[in-house]
């Protein structure tokens, strides 16, 4: 039976409660530490044990950062890029377009200015280049400069990395690498295959902050000092999120850091863009997943595809307002396109069928620089790993998003490996692929296979999991400041979400276009207010408006609500079911 009953919610899930394990691990945590029982639940369902909760609801970054040099090449790959600045030699940053790209490309270009060195950005077009090196781009790049350093991209790229005549190249990367590697000076990669795998988990952001790590170290063996790395966890903290890395281990450490540090609004351009992103609060992951990292992705993908990188890199305020207001633009006109696309993509994967090992759709002339997100929001609806194709001529080129413990990049290559595809690669929980037209139907269907024997589609896409249930007077200021000590949330490890159990509707109105606003009490003097974005989309915004009286249960994430100097907790509301059910 469902959590309270609900097996069929207003939005059609059937809720999941914890697990009896979870309650007695909970249980566990609040006899040794005295813990609000909502804080418990969710430590207990993270797996944090009872022994291990003080320390892991304080990370300390000086515990948890592993040692540089247990990454192949680092040491090399850092001696080169010393080499580079001592010897004031030309230097060239090729990153990819994203988020994780822009923000490691800043983290060198930063680093180096401190050090009193320029260097200069390439971001190739993702529509005329596409991602990686590609031979020309590296030749010429490789004339005019003495290292090229390749971040977020390049472990695959052999044939380009061969045309960098007369360069060095290192690769600083995370994405699963081949039998072989490109032959250059130096590959620093958690994921290349004589890779242990125990720092699989790092972003390119990371990988690039770890560099630098070891740059510093080996500054201080020579008697130099280096520029604060501890100021450069904004952009570490920005990449780890918007490329979806789990915040385990040292990830979250690295959020949590990057957090303070943004609060601070010492950068130019993430000051610039939470300002067009009218940010008011402290930042959280949640603004760095949704709010900030979209604008520096709307520039690589409908826009200039280095704009991101430079606002990330700028000391500039005038020149970060300027580009800022422009990545806001941009990622208006994204939404607009995305929404065209999304609409097609879903009604093609209905038709196929949503139960699948994969969900996917192809469609003619569908802008290559939002597929990904597209196919975010299929595996978002559906549960399972989804790819989303634009087509053009006689190609098409996707992008695919997974869910956890299905590691989608390796099936991809392995697709390549096999044939099926042009090109392909990625990492567990995202990839980008090329295919043939003519390919395309038995490569989605090899794919599925592939997927399938991982576990894909076993999940059902009507499960809403919750930590458990709470009186709307327990839902107060104290125990959201305790869940966030539990964090960052995100990939890895979701956010709280609670039931707000039999409660009567004291208030409702619908607010903006197609929004709800509620107030709920539970006849005790508790009282809780809600908000629910897109409710009238489908039928739980108006059952919530028409409730005549009737009783709900309501689940959601507690937020805090900042409104004319006033705080209070309020209830994001997902999700809605009848109490009499």
């Amino acid at each position: 039976m469902g959590f309270l009953g609900v097996e069929n919610s207003l939005t059609a899930r059937r809720w999941v409660g914890p697990s009896a394990e979870v309650e007695r691990q909970a249980e566990a945590l609040v006899q040794a530490h005295g813990y609000p029982r909502g804080l418990a639940l969710v430590l207990a369902r993270l797996g944090v044990l009872p022994q291990e909760a003080p320390g892991y609801l304080e990370p300390k970054l000086r515990d948890l950062l592993p040692d540089p040099r247990s990454l192949r090449d680092m040491e090399k790959a850092a001696t080169r890029f010393l080499a580079a600045v001592r010897g004031r030699q030309k230097i060239a940053v090729f990153a990819d377009y994203d988020v994780d790209g822009g923000s490691s490309a800043a983290l060198l270009i930063h680093w180096l200015r401190q050090m009193g060195v320029a260097a200069t950005l390439y971001v190739p077009d993702r529509i005329d280049e596409g991602y990686g090196p590609n031979p020309p781009a590296m030749r010429e790049l490789a004339a005019a400069h003495d290292l090229i350093v390749c971040v977020d991209c390049g472990t695959l790229s052999h044939e380009a990395i061969a045309a960098a005549v007369g360069a060095d190249v290192v690769i600083l990367d995370h994405h699963l690498g081949g039998e072989t590697l490109p032959d250059c000076h130096a590959v620093v990669n958690p994921n290349r295959q004589d890779e242990s795998g125990d720092l699989a988990h790092l972003c390119a952001a990371a990988v690039v902050f770890l560099m630098l790590v070891e740059a510093g170290r080996q500054l201080r063996e020579a008697g130099a000092k280096g520029p604060d790395l501890m100021s450069l966890l904004d952009l570490v903290a920005l990449a780890t999120v918007a490329d979806v890395a789990p915040l385990k281990g040292v990830n979250r450490a690295l959020v949590q850091q990057g957090l303070k540090v943004m609060g601070a609004r010492a950068r130019p351009g993430l000051v610039a863009l939470s300002d067009v992103a009218r940010l008011e609060t402290a930042p959280t992951s949640y603004h760095l997943g949704y709010v900030l990292g979209p604008r520096v992705n709307a520039g690589g993908r409908i826009g200039q595809a280095d704009l991101g990188a430079r606002l990330l890199s700028t000391d500039n305020s005038h020149e970060a307002q300027a580009m800022a207001e422009r990545l806001d633009q941009l990622n208006t006109e994204r939404r607009e396109i995305e929404a065209a696309v999304r609409a097609a993509a879903l009604a093609q994967a209905e038709e196929r069928g949503l139960d699948t090992p994969l969900v996917w759709a192809a469609g003619e002339g569908w802008h290559p620089g939002v597929v990904g997100i597209v196919a975010s929001r299929l595996k978002e609806l559906t549960n399972r790993p989804a790819v989303v194709i634009g087509l053009d001529g006689g190609e098409g080129k996707g992008s695919g998003r997974s869910v956890s413990g299905v590691d989608l990049g390796a099936s991809v290559q392995r697709l390549a490996a096999e044939g099926l595809l042009i090109k392909g690669g990625g990492h567990r929980m995202a990839a980008g692929l090329t295919v043939a037209k003519d390919q395309l139907e038995s490569a989605m269907a090899r794919l599925s296979q592939l997927l399938e024997k991982q576990g894909a589609g076993e999940g059902g896409p009507s499960d809403l999991r919750l930590d458990g249930m709470l009186m709307p007077g327990a839902a107060n200021l104290d125990l959201v400041e305790n869940l966030e000590r539990a964090g960052p949330f995100g990939q890895g490890a979701p956010g709280p979400r609670f039931a707000i159990a039999d409660a009567r509707i004291s208030f409702a109105r619908q607010v903006g276009t197609g929004h709800l606003k509620i107030a709920c009490d539970d006849g005790l003097g508790g009282r809780l207010e809600g908000i629910s974005f897109g409710a009238f989309d489908g039928p739980m915004g108006t059952a919530l408006m028409n409730h005549g009286g009737a009783r709900f249960h309501l689940a959601g994430r507690l937020e805090v609500n900042e409104w004319g100097g006033r705080r209070s907790v309020q209830l994001r509301l997902e999700d809605a079911a009848p109490a009499s059910q």
